[in-house]
């Protein structure tokens, strides 16, 4: 369909056509000088002392589970509220997604929920920053210590985030992004793993790379015959110079891109205030929303409604979809683990009652103005 409103759209300039231009001319477009320029760029930004560079969020969340040693017989706690990734990276590896229920609030993992759900088994938990608004970290953080388990950050929403002022993603023992089009920066595809700890960093760079290491041989033999080592199991998981090139662009524009997406998330709050149906973001300094998507919810109940109402703005050109979905209903782990429609009661609620609306820089107010108008006329 031909939408006049888009959920989100990339924000390119000639930057970015530069950048590749460069990269295309120097012959070196597989991961190289650009992709090491891109992982500088993300550090000097996001904190961590070791940044990977990956073909996209899901491989990195692959990764962050092999470099943990995170296996058969391991359980690792999973918000039921999210995009399926979050809980597939753990199967992967054999070991179980833990399903906990989520806060309605913020759409984050429930600290109370963690540690009810902690057994003998637990190793480590998944903790998604939601539409990028940052998970309650303070309280998460107790947990992983009482608990001496891992932490893996998913923050493939949340480019940019800070939680008390410190960069989500470096409160783990891995973070990883996602650069999809839809998130706050984009490569087309890509992610990064960032870490402090420098044995999982080699880890990581040896996993995206088909599992090659290196030593002091290769540069006595040097690197036109020696093909260095293979001591562990790896993937072809990196990203090309042609969009680590887009990366950089995007990554000297990150401010600008942030501070519009908070403005309009900002005249959508003003704009939607007063609707008595309507329960909006929760904001705050302290969980630094970036605001990858603006996501707002119905009250209970109103379930029949959302759908009716996401119809009507389809027909009027307006693209929306619901926040994520409820992992317990997708039916590899309905059948797997035999889970029942509800439950997980505030995930499926905020699955069935979530709309999100378009939301990217250089959308106008007019548009917005326009969005929410039509938005209530179909609420009613």
């Amino acid at each position: 369909m031909n939408y006049q409103h888009h959920l989100t759209h990339p924000y390119f300039d000639n930057i970015e056509l530069e950048y590749v231009k460069k990269c295309l001319d120097s012959g070196w477009v597989t991961q190289g000088p650009m992709t090491k320029r891109f992982e500088q760029l993300f550090m000097e930004k996001h904190g961590g002392d070791y940044a990977t560079a990956v073909c996209n969020c899901t491989a990195g969340l692959h990764m962050a589970m092999m470099a943990l040693k995170i296996g058969e017989g391991d359980e690792v706690i999973v918000p039921a509220y999210t995009w399926v990734t979050s809980a597939n990276c753990v199967e992967y590896t054999g070991a179980k997604a833990v399903l906990v229920d989520v806060d309605s609030s913020k759409f984050n993992i429930d600290p109370e929920a963690i540690r009810k759900a902690i057994s003998p088994r637990t190793k480590g938990i998944v903790v998604v920053h939601e539409f990028g608004c940052a998970a309650e970290m303070d309280k998460i953080l107790e947990i992983v210590k009482e608990y001496n388990l891992l932490l893996i950050e998913d923050c493939a929403c949340a480019v940019g985030t800070k939680y008390n002022g410190q960069p989500v993603g470096t409160f783990g023992d891995i973070g990883v992004f996602s650069f999809h089009p839809r998130k706050v920066i984009t490569t087309g595809e890509g992610g990064m793993c960032i870490t402090r700890d420098p044995e999982i960093a080699e880890i990581l760079d040896q996993l995206r790379n088909h599992g090659m290491s290196t030593d002091e041989r290769d540069q006595t033999y040097g690197a036109p015959f020696y093909m260095g080592h293979f001591n562990i199991l790896g993937y072809n998981f990196r990203l090309s110079d042609i969009q680590a090139a887009v990366g950089v662009a995007q990554m000297e524009k990150l401010e600008t891109l942030l501070e519009e997406r908070r403005k309009c998330a900002h005249n959508y709050i003003e704009l939607l205030k007063d609707c008595n149906n309507i329960i909006l973001p929760e904001i705050g300094h302290k969980y630094g929303s970036t605001f990858q998507s603006f996501v707002i919810l119905l009250k209970p109940g109103m379930e029949k409604v959302r759908n009716s109402a996401m119809l009507k703005l389809q027909k009027q050109g307006i693209q929306t979809k619901q926040g994520t979905h409820a992992v317990h209903r997708l039916k590899y782990y309905r059948e797997k683990y035999g889970y029942e429609e509800n439950d997980y009661p505030i995930s499926s609620y905020c699955e069935d009652c979530s709309i999100t609306l378009p939301i990217y820089p250089g959308i106008n107010i007019d548009s917005q103005k326009e969005i929410v108008s039509n938005l209530l006329e179909s609420l009613n």
